[in-house]
């Protein structure tokens, strides 16, 4: 059973082809560039004496149905899809699904209509998960697609979590709440902690913190979402590689009368200049790292803000779950980098946090437990696959739904 996962973007697209029978992944490629004369494609693959192969193409790309076609043909190349009646169904990463959307869905022209009226909520993303969701439909009409939604993991947080304290009609007329993202992450994380734990996931309160480029944590009670430290869009809470996380309100109206900007230039300056970035000059936490250890102020500080951040919500979730079981690292700062993960536990003995520095420092890319024999909390990195648990919904969906 082959199952192709699609994430794409305004000018990129991302896919990985599944063989759902062994959970391998048999291609996975990046198409970088679309619209430009240069575009870009990396591919890997397993071929059919199971050696690992790659090849990199550099070839306008003018739309992403240029792109798709590009990536077929690429996997026909790879004799990994000679066929593409093979192919069982492809699975969508939709980053909106609003208040409309609590699982993935087999995607019809309802859904659709669904997706596009939630743009504005997410100008940023929707409209190029909707793009690649309707070219994915003209190439390949004979097979089952379906949307999976960043949001619909955190639809169980209760209203005193996801309500902001507005004007009650902006609620209801323009939809304003808190939302939340990175949700098939944290959910995949969740579901991988219980099994490693060897515990029913219904029986398990957990932080989860997704550290990577972009950065959020949550707080999952009994298995389902209660808080999460994303908000309406993906810029609210902890520092990110360009996000700023969370700021004062009033700062975009200060620094739109004293610096002259209009509030599209401070959006685009919030979402892509701030953050990491905006304090060091580095959005990379690796780069941060280094010149931080070479003394450099602004990267040291650029870390320190960071990690502060995070503390912080781990002290805040800890009082909404009342007892956490496990402190969950994920994502590639959180799966890679010790030092972080050693600042993040600093002075969390209160909690019952305690890091072993020692199995801390060895790297690994296996799920693996960090925390001293003497820790109430456990704390575990624990690899997070966005697309296997797009492509193993995409089954479930699948299987479940009339033929």
């Amino acid at each position: 059973m082959k199952i192709l996962v699609l994430n794409a973007g305004s000018s990129s697209l991302k896919y990985q082809l599944f063989n759902m029978t062994s959970e391998t992944v048999l291609a996975k490629g990046l198409i970088e560039r679309i619209g430009e004369e240069n575009g870009k494609l990396e591919q890997e693959w397993v071929d059919e004496d199971d050696t690992k192969q790659g090849n990199v193409l550099t070839t306008p790309i003018h739309t992403h149905q240029d792109a798709l076609g590009l990536m077929i043909q690429q996997l026909r190349d790879a004799n990994v899809l000679h066929d593409l009646r093979n192919l069982f169904a492809i699975g969508h990463r939709v980053v909106h699904g609003g208040n409309a959307f609590h699982k993935p869905v087999l995607i019809d022209n309802e859904v659709i209509s669904s997706i596009q009226s939630m743009i504005p909520l997410a100008p940023l993303h929707n409209p190029a998960n909707l793009q690649g969701i309707e070219v994915a439909r003209e190439l390949f009409p004979e097979t089952p697609q379906v949307a999976v939604f960043d949001t619909a993991f955190h639809q169980t947080m209760p209203p005193e979590a996801y309500c902001y304290a507005v004007p009650h009609e902006w609620h209801d007329t323009y939809q304003v709440r808190r939302y939340g993202f990175h949700g098939t992450s944290h959910q995949c994380v969740a579901q991988q902690t219980a099994c490693v734990l060897e515990c029913d996931l219904s029986s398990l309160n957990l932080i989860t913190l997704h550290l990577g480029n972009g950065c959020s944590a949550t707080a999952i009670a009994k298995g389902e979402s209660v808080d999460t430290s994303m908000g309406m869009t993906p810029l609210e809470g902890l520092v990110m590689g360009t996000r700023s996380g969370d700021i004062d309100p009033a700062l975009l109206f200060y620094i739109q009368r004293e610096a002259q900007l209009d509030f599209d230039e401070i959006e685009t300056l919030l979402n892509k200049q701030s953050g990491l970035k905006g304090l060091s000059g580095v959005s990379d936490m690796r780069e941060i790292g280094k010149l931080a250890q070479q003394g450099d102020k602004a990267a040291q500080l650029a870390e320190a803000v960071f990690v502060y951040r995070i503390r912080k919500y781990i002290g805040a979730y800890a009082a909404v779950l009342g007892r956490v079981d496990a402190l969950v690292f994920t994502g590639g700062i959180g799966e890679n980098a010790a030092s972080i993960r050693k600042q993040v536990c600093q002075n969390l003995d209160i909690l019952g946090i305690q890091l072993d520095t020692e199995k801390n420092a060895q790297h690994s890319r296996d799920t693996r437990a960090l925390h001293l024999k003497t820790s109430k909390t456990q704390i575990l990195v624990v690899p997070t696959n966005e697309e296997l648990a797009i492509a193993r919904s995409t089954v479930h969906i699948c299987m479940q739904s009339p033929k």
